[in-house]
């Protein structure tokens, strides 16, 4: 019998539980509803999923473990969800809570390294031991893989690039207390907010803007195409940060493939017009590609939380 992996990816509207394949196959899943305003509430949403899920799936295959993604800051070696939102910490040993609970291992990590994990094993990871994720959505987030291996960093924080400055010049104020941040011109949320803040100065524009109501990546690429000066300078200013953020990334952790995912990329537009933004010479290195993520995008975070768990179970060393 095959062995298999109940795999929990938690987001923010949504909790995906599934029983996984090591070669990725999601035999059965099921969506719950999910929160995020604190670690103890989405533990507890957690653990009544996958009591449901359980209770209402048969399990296909030798169920090895349960591996699980999450929003925040993991310590993945101790099974300790550490911090669901920057300021916003009540560190609980979620693997072993788990694990206790159902009898099963456990192993966590957070939702973006899932991500990674899974590239290393079923995308990317087959060709290179040296590439760069990206994911571009509501936020911006990266993590590096060297040598095949995950860097984590001293608080398990490396990767949260949405927070590195690519306009010195700019006043645009980040969460994170400094100005000019990729996030804020170049996620979803902050290109919606960079319309909002120039949309006074083009009247005639056709994008829609309206109190409560998010302008989209694609409604932004429709007006683009069709010339609008507005979408023009909100999405020509996000591939240019995006763009700065690439290379600075390149630099610094010399990947031989880019990987790109998230909301923003998924269709591939982004990138066919990022790569005009791109130096020659700061990408010469990208030998193996510089591509959207082959993995369905809905599914990447559930894949790697299942690779995570494999990897644990055999005792292979994810984490730089």
């Amino acid at each position: 019998m095959t062995q298999t992996v109940l795999a929990v990816d938690l987001g923010g509207t949504k909790i995906l539980i599934g029983e996984v394949t090591p070669a990725g196959e999601i035999l059965t899943s099921e969506k719950y509803p999910s929160t995020v305003v604190d670690q103890r509430s989405a533990t507890e949403k957690i653990k009544a999923a996958i009591k449901n899920y359980l209770q209402q799936h048969s399990i296909q295959g030798d169920l090895i473990g349960i591996g699980m993604c999450v929003v925040g800051r993991v310590d993945t070696d101790h099974g300790q969800w550490m911090e669901i939102h920057p300021g916003l910490s009540d560190p609980i040993f979620l693997a072993d809570e788990i694990t206790q609970t159902f009898q099963l291992p456990c192993w966590i990590t957070n939702d973006v390294s899932g991500a990674a994990l899974a590239e290393s094993i079923l995308g990317i990871g087959q060709e290179t031991g040296n590439f760069v994720y990206i994911n571009i959505g509501t936020g911006i987030a990266a993590r590096v893989v060297a040598d095949h291996q995950l860097i984590k960093g001293g608080n398990f924080n490396a990767g949260e690039v949405g927070h590195m400055v690519v306009d010195m010049r700019s006043d645009d104020l980040c969460t994170c207390g400094r100005k000019g941040c990729v996030e804020l011109f170049a996620s979803g949320l902050g290109m919606h907010n960079q319309t909002v803040k120039f949309a006074p100065d083009y009247p005639n524009t056709m994008l829609t803007i309206e109190e409560g109501k998010r302008v989209t990546f694609q409604e932004l690429i429709g007006a683009y195409e069709a010339n609008d000066p507005l979408a023009r300078k909100v999405v020509d200013q996000a591939l240019q940060a995006v763009a700065a953020l690439t290379m600075n990334l390149i630099r610094v952790s010399d990947p031989e493939a880019i990987i790109f995912g998230g909301g923003v990329m998924n269709d591939g537009w982004f990138l066919n017009h990022l790569v005009t933004f791109l130096n020659a010479k700061t990408i010469r290195f990208i030998t193996k590609g510089m591509r959207v993520t082959t993995l369905n995008p809905n599914e990447v975070a559930l894949k790697g939380a299942a690779t995570l768990a494999f990897m644990m179970k055999k005792g292979v060393k994810t984490y730089a």
